[in-house]
Parts: C-alpha cells; structure tokens; sequence
C-alpha cells in the first residue's frame, strides 16, 4: 500500500531572510497566511513584489516544497533540510509541481490552501550553498524552463496544521490551467 501524502516540516520566519525555523505546529489564517511568518497578510509580502505594486492580492502567503526534492540535491552534492530555502510546508508524496493552478490542498483535519502558482527561484538560493539556483532550475525536451523550487498558495481555511499531518489533494473543474510563476 502506498503512503499518503503527508507534511514532513512545518517552518516560519517572522523576518525576511531565506531560511525558516521549524516548527511542530503552526496556525494558518484564512485569507492571512501563516501565524507569525513574515508572509503572511492579505497584501504582497515579498519585498520586490511590494516595490512593483505595495496593494496587490498576496498570493504567496504559504510556501510548499516537496521534500524529494531535497534528496534529488543530494544526488549533486547539496545538503537542504526543511526550512532552508524558505518553504513554510516540507511535504511528502506529492508531486507539487504538477498539479494545476487552483487545486486545494486539505491540510490536516482543518486547514486549506489554494495553490496559485510557482515560486520563481531566486539568486539569494546561492547564499544557501553555492551553485544551488543553477541545480533547482532545468529545461525540459523543449527547452521549457523547469522551476523545482515549490508552489505559493493562500489559506482558504484557516486552522492548525502539524508534522505528519496528512495532504489530500482536490482538483479544481477542468479544463486545468497550468501553474506558472506568482
């Protein structure tokens, strides 16, 4: 039988620096983010996304990453645990970057998030460990950019959310739109 999908790390920030701390617990916000992160609020929070226009919708309240991608860095010498290139939701079992703009994740027994889009990879990723934005960026067949680096989503219910809760995943109605960088 295979597993569910499932959070492995929880993390938050209440400063703008690329890594999060981890948590246990955290408490989403509907229309609002994550309690205490950095984030989180009704209106763009992320520093270049303000200097373009301060009063735009956030769509970047929650951060997801999946941790496979963590192990395929591994495979090219990175070291990255939960938390460190900023994601506020380390998940397990689910393959994030495929799934289509809208689709709700149920967090836990309460929460929801709405996926909106990609996260664009940026520069600071190679404060983490050099030559880090380079490995989470690739191109496809087609010469496609491939952004690896997580999906934003805003809470659509808010509620507690822990380690090891479990990710069920609704589609939204077809025809699906594909994810693209928010």
């Amino acid at each position: 039988m295979t597993d569910l999908p499932k959070i492995i790390a929880l993390s938050k920030s209440d400063t703008h620096s690329m890594g999060k701390h981890n948590q246990e617990s955290v408490e989403l916000i509907e229309d609002f983010g994550i309690e205490g992160d950095v984030h989180a609020g009704k209106t763009v929070k992320h520093r270049y996304l303000v200097l373009k226009k301060r009063d735009a919708p956030n769509l970047r309240q929650v951060h997801l990453v999946h941790s496979e991608l963590f192990e395929e860095l591994a495979e090219e010498g990175f070291n990255i645990e939960p938390g460190m290139i900023g994601e506020n939701i380390t998940t397990q079992g689910i393959d994030l970057l495929h799934l289509p703009t809208d689709t709700i994740l149920h967090l836990g027994n309460e929460a929801k998030v709405r996926i909106t889009g990609l996260r664009e990879p940026c520069k600071q990723l190679n404060d983490v460990q050099r030559g880090l934005l380079k490995a989470v960026i690739s191109k496809d067949s087609e010469g496609n950019i491939f952004r690896k680096t997580g999906v934003m989503s805003v809470v659509t219910k808010g509620g507690k959310v822990s380690k090891n809760d479990e990710i069920r995943v609704e589609y939204p109605p077809e025809p699906f739109r594909p994810l693209v960088c928010v």
